[in-house]
């Protein structure tokens, strides 16, 4: 079982990608909790936490989108392994920006690999493509809004 990433570790996500005046409700769709973000009338976004297995051990990260469908960032909330844990450093992340669920998000083609972290690069983009797919497929469905 995999250890939920603490809550203030989740906010202090959500307040750095959307703002300090985000407001956060969860929606459930499927078997997946997803956190629609939003400030006033407006929608900022939707995010998930998922986790993919490193190496041995757990990797707990947060994808967010805007309402384009655009990943906005990836956030590591909890990295369990002793090495590779520069796949939390921004100029990793930094690539992930942008990109839409139609992109490759394939390490060695538009995600470049980190020395000494190869396990880590591609089991969190793997991670990231699939939740990527996941959250812009319920958004253009109509299954969060």
């Amino acid at each position: 079982m995999i250890q939920a990433p603490p809550p203030t570790k989740v906010a202090a996500s959500i307040v750095r990608l959307f703002g300090p005046h985000a407001r956060v409700d969860t929606l459930h769709v499927d078997s997946a909790a997803v956190l629609r973000i939003s400030a006033g009338d407006s929608l900022l976004g939707f995010a998930q936490v998922g986790s993919v297995i490193g190496k041995d051990q757990p990797i707990t990260f947060l994808v967010a989108i805007d309402p384009a469908n655009r990943l906005k960032d990836v956030d590591i909330l909890v990295y369990r392994e002793p090495y590779g844990g520069e796949v939390a450093y921004e100029a990793w992340r930094k690539q992930f920006r942008g990109k839409a669920a139609a992109d490759p998000l394939q390490v060695g083609r538009d995600i470049r690999s980190i020395s000494g972290a190869t396990i880590s690069v591609h089991a969190v983009t793997a991670g990231v493509r699939r939740m990527l797919a996941e959250l812009t497929a319920w958004h253009e469905s109509g299954a969060i809004r």
